[in-house]
């Protein structure tokens, strides 16, 4: 699964690649003959875009490398730190289009109406909006976000294309402010999409915890084991796409070890096979809401608990581990 996963990320980088030279090539050289503010905006998008699709291709290839023994959980973070470069790019580019269209919207441009500017709008539309949906079923069937960062690039680029053919006809009418105003409004939407990426992989870096529904199949499964005493507590980090689960569980402290380790064996494996857990760690801790042992047992257990587990006393005389 994960080597299909990564096989398709790069055949969408690659092609993301190719798609955006190609509309940069054609937007930039009709934008600046014809002087359109808003097409200029959308070939220097188209370069952002190429950045973005380059980024999409190293990350894939660094997070596909495997486990190691300095990267115990595999180089997954890749795909968060190249998201975050490319959501970086687009800030850095949507600041430089809002000063361009602002200042042209107060000093006024020469925008000379051309077919070819409609015709490259409508070239735009079609190669974008056929990369969205390609990388759109990638995206969904094997939910990577660097994948998600170019289906919305992409969808973003048929929206903006569209507004900027609508500038370009307005000229018909006279109308050039509006070529103006669409540039601030793709400058903005541009920044905006990047800073959602940023802040989502800045998130992830950060090891932000599994998301709420996981968290309660995760206890449903605990849940269904009637040796467990209680559930005392679920940690997670992600790795990638998934996620590394440590959940600690109190048993019967009568119970043998090798009971123990079989039971959190089998909860390690359940667990496991949810889509987005890449591994799971289960701690056991033993208690005894009803001490049947000897004195001696008891006095050593309760040093042992003081000297190396000191809050870990519990109330009524039981003692966690």
């Amino acid at each position: 699964m994960d080597d299909n996963r990564f096989k398709q990320t790069k055949k969408v980088g690659i092609l993301g690649i190719l798609g955006n030279i190609f509309l940069l090539i054609i937007k930039g050289t009709i934008g600046f003959a014809t002087k359109s503010q808003a097409m200029i905006a959308d070939s220097i998008n188209s370069a952002g875009d190429i950045f973005a699709s380059l980024m999409t291709f190293i990350g894939n290839k660094i997070s596909s490398v495997p486990q190691d023994s300095d990267h115990n959980f595999g180089h997954g973070k890749a795909e968060y730190i190249f998201s975050m470069f490319i959501g970086l790019s687009m800030i850095m580019v949507s600041f430089k289009l809002l000063y361009d269209s602002i200042k042209t919207l107060i000093f006024g441009s020469e925008l000379e109406f051309s077919w070819l500017l409609v015709v490259t709008c409508f070239i735009t539309i079609g190669t974008k909006l056929f990369l969205y949906l390609y990388t759109k079923a990638s995206a969904k069937k094997y939910d990577n976000i660097l994948l998600n960062a170019n289906m919305n690039d992409h969808r973003n680029d048929c929206i903006v294309t569209t507004f900027t053919l609508i500038s370009v006809l307005l000229t018909l009418k006279g109308i050039y402010w509006f070529d103006s105003l669409t540039g601030i409004g793709i400058s903005i939407w541009i920044g905006f999409t990047g800073f959602t990426f940023f802040i989502e992989s800045y998130n992830v870096l950060m090891d932000i915890s599994v998301d709420d529904k996981t968290k309660d199949l995760i206890l449903d499964i605990v849940n269904s084991y009637q040796d467990i005493k209680e559930v005392q507590s679920i940690s997670s980090s992600p790795v990638g796409y998934k996620y590394v689960i440590v959940i600690v569980i109190c048993v019967d402290g009568n119970m043998s070890t090798f009971d123990s380790h079989s039971l959190a064996d089998s909860v390690e494996k359940s667990v496991s096979k949810l889509d987005n857990i890449y591994k799971t760690i289960v701690h056991v801790e033993p208690v005894w809401p009803n001490w049947t042992g000897s004195f001696w047992d008891y006095f050593y257990y309760l040093n042992y608990s003081i000297n190396f587990n000191p809050k870990r006393t519990g109330p009524n005389g039981s003692i966690f581990l």
